[in-house]
């Protein structure tokens, strides 16, 4: 659509004066909403808290957010693509390479992640028995930059400038010289911001195991979601420093003409290998942790511990450790050569070792056991199936000469989601309804929580088994359109019908948050029978949990103890715990960053050199400014 103003021309997508139309109605709308419930003291509290139930409430709250924002960049895709040689509203050529560039990156960076670290931050301190997490005011900081980088990267979508070069943002393409508007400058910068979010999570959540466990808790008494998440913590200290190269490098190729990725010295290579060797570990980053979820879920609902539990916590170190080995098997197609490919090739097969052995451990765990199909359940069994064919066509693709017919179709489309959303989205949906009781103090509604599931699985197995088969008739994954002779109409308009089903489900899923709020159940401490420590505290969840902390003396030292009608020890003595407390300093630090971040994008250096200078003023005021004064001395004894 085109606009004349003061004799110039505007030109504005259809679809960004929509977004701006639906934004400016909703948020006068939400304000009043707000101001009419009295929600402001609210607000005001969560921003600038530092506790971890609240950080994590807030990191599930925008998490599902962005996730319905992606999910609905998928189903405009999905219609797209319905039927051949379609023309749906704007979404052809350079508008669905940006549609399908945010929904990646959307979905990786700024719902899976925060959705999975959401549930970090609510269940781990519990299960482990500590009061928090060891640095509270670096947990909102790392809360406040995922949301920074969240909003710098939605706000490309309103100004016209969205990402156009894929979730890679493989160069040259992502270069100025074939990309010159700023859209994936806001992919560079988005993503740091939200990275160093991330990475700070990682430190504190690898603090946190090691040095606030419960008395007697060695870390092979440790719930296996507390280890997946120590795993991945660590996996995260490695790998994201490289995104965070990588970014730095394209960001000067960009905004400084420097030829790292291209020219006679650089080559686009050396970005595939940068973004590679984090993108494959990035891959367990996602799906270690929904891994612990399930162990946890299904030991609890089969009323049975964990099957070979130190073969599920070795198998977890090894799939971290070979998720490092194996990167170049995205390359495949390069041309590495035969030496290269072999042994990537065999490293990849070798990691399907240490996952069978944890899909046998969950049938085990539940061969024999009192299962109870709850909805959490139902997730963990749904996810068994569906990431085992995952696995056998990662396995396929590890094959590199067969690679070179299923590179860049719909096949490996269909491989990528049948891992992450049968893992991961599988088990943040699982985790949501298993923990909701100490989010919020309420049950999710289980008659809305089976449509979810039905509807979800059900859509899922539609849209995308079916594009395995799109993918092996050669249809390349990318494009907007297809023909009418290619035999791929049918299959086509039955992943979007699937895609639609899906959608469906997360509407339930929505409506049942909804009224659950509204005229939920009340929950109890111990509403599943569960077997970790996060089951002795109320529902929800207080700011300080443990006033005393137990002693753990076996492995489901809680479960046993109901079971021989005896209560946990507790320490009488027990460590200093962290303090939480509450500051606006994470907001305002990142808020500062996102608009440096925007003086950058846009080359205006005064703007970006001022919030530096406001930044640097910051850090100071942390420096010597520690918000726990007040709450040491009050507790000190008067003399």
């Amino acid at each position: 659509m085109t606009f004349n103003l003061l004799d110039e021309v505007l030109y504005m997508p259809s679809d960004v004066i929509a977004a701006w139309v639906l934004a400016l109605l909703l948020g006068p709308a939400v304000l009043v909403w707000i101001t009419r419930q009295r929600k402001w003291p609210v607000l005001w509290e969560y921003a600038r808290t530092t506790n971890h139930r609240k950080v994590g409430t807030m990191y599930l709250l925008f998490g599902l957010l962005f996730f319905l924002r992606a999910g609905t960049d998928a189903l405009i895709m999905r219609t797209q693509l319905a039927v051949p040689q379609n023309d749906f509203w704007v979404f052809q050529g350079e508008k669905y390479n940006e549609v399908f560039s945010t929904h990646g990156t959307m979905m990786i960076f700024f719902a899976a992640m925060p959705l999975l670290i959401g549930l970090m931050n609510i269940a781990v301190p519990l299960q482990i028995g500590a009061r928090d997490l060891a640095f509270p005011f670096l947990n909102a900081v790392s809360f406040w930059l995922f949301l920074a980088g969240g909003l710098l990267f939605n706000l490309a979508f309103f100004l016209d400038s969205s990402p156009n070069a894929g979730w890679t943002a493989y160069t040259p393409l992502s270069t100025d010289t074939y990309t010159q508007t700023a859209g994936n400058d806001y992919y560079v910068f988005a993503l740091q911001i939200s990275g160093l979010g991330t990475t700070l999570t990682a430190v504190n959540m690898i603090v946190t195991i090691l040095r606030h466990r419960a008395p007697g808790m060695s870390l092979t008494r440790m719930p296996l979601f507390a280890w997946a998440t120590l795993i991945t913590s660590f996996l995260i200290l490695i790998a994201f420093p490289v995104l965070t190269i990588a970014l730095f490098l394209l960001m000067f190729d960009r905004l400084f003409d420097t030829s790292f990725f291209s020219g006679e010295m650089g080559s686009p290579v050396y970005w595939q290998h940068l973004f590679w060797i984090f993108g494959h570990p990035e891959v367990y980053i996602l799906a270690l942790p929904a891994f612990g979820i399930f162990s946890d879920i299904i030991s609890t609902f089969s009323r049975k511990k964990v099957f070979g539990y130190m073969a599920m916590v070795i198998s977890l170190c090894l799939i971290g450790f070979l998720g490092f080995m194996v990167w170049a098997h995205h390359m495949f197609t390069v041309g590495l050569g035969p030496m290269a490919n072999t042994f990537f090739a065999i490293t990849t097969m070798l990691i399907a070792v240490p996952t069978g052995i944890k899909v046998f451990n969950w049938l085990f765990t539940m061969r024999n056991g009192i299962v109870r199909f709850t909805v959490p359940m139902l997730f963990a069994i749904a996810f068994i199936p569906t990431f085992v064919m995952g696995g056998v066509t990662g396995v396929m693709l590890s094959v590199a000469a067969a690679d070179m017919q299923f590179h860049d179709t719909h096949f490996v489309v269909a491989h990528f989601h049948y891992t992450i959303i049968g893992s991961t989205i599988l088990g943040i949906f699982a985790g949501i309804y298993y923990w909701y009781p100490k989010i919020t103090g309420k049950i999710l509604n289980r008659r809305l929580g089976l449509w979810h599931a039905g509807l979800f699985v059900t859509g899922f197995h539609l849209t995308f088994f079916i594009m395995h088969i799109t993918g092996l008739n050669g249809m390349p994954r990318r494009t907007y359109t297809y023909e009418w002779g290619e035999n791929l109409l049918a299959f086509n308009l039955i992943s979007t019908i699937g895609a639609f089903m899906m959608g469906a489900g997360v509407l339930f899923f929505a409506w049942n948050i909804y009224t659950t709020h509204k005229s939920g159940e009340k929950a109890s401490a111990d509403p599943w029978q569960g077997r970790s420590l996060e089951w002795t505290v109320a529902s929800p969840s207080p700011e300080h949990p443990f006033e005393k902390v137990p002693i753990v003396d076996q492995r489901d030292a809680f479960w046993y103890a109901k079971q021989s009608g005896r209560k946990l020890q507790v320490e009488k003595d027990p460590r200093p715990a962290p303090i939480a407390v509450y500051t606006i300093q994470p907001a305002l630090m990142s808020m500062i960053l996102l608009v440096m971040s925007i003086g950058l994008i846009y080359n205006w250096w005064l703007l970006a050199l001022i919030c530096g200078g406001f930044l640097l003023l910051m850090f100071l005021w942390r420096t010597w400014k520690d918000e726990r004064r007040s709450l040491y001395e009050r507790e000190e004894p008067d003399e």
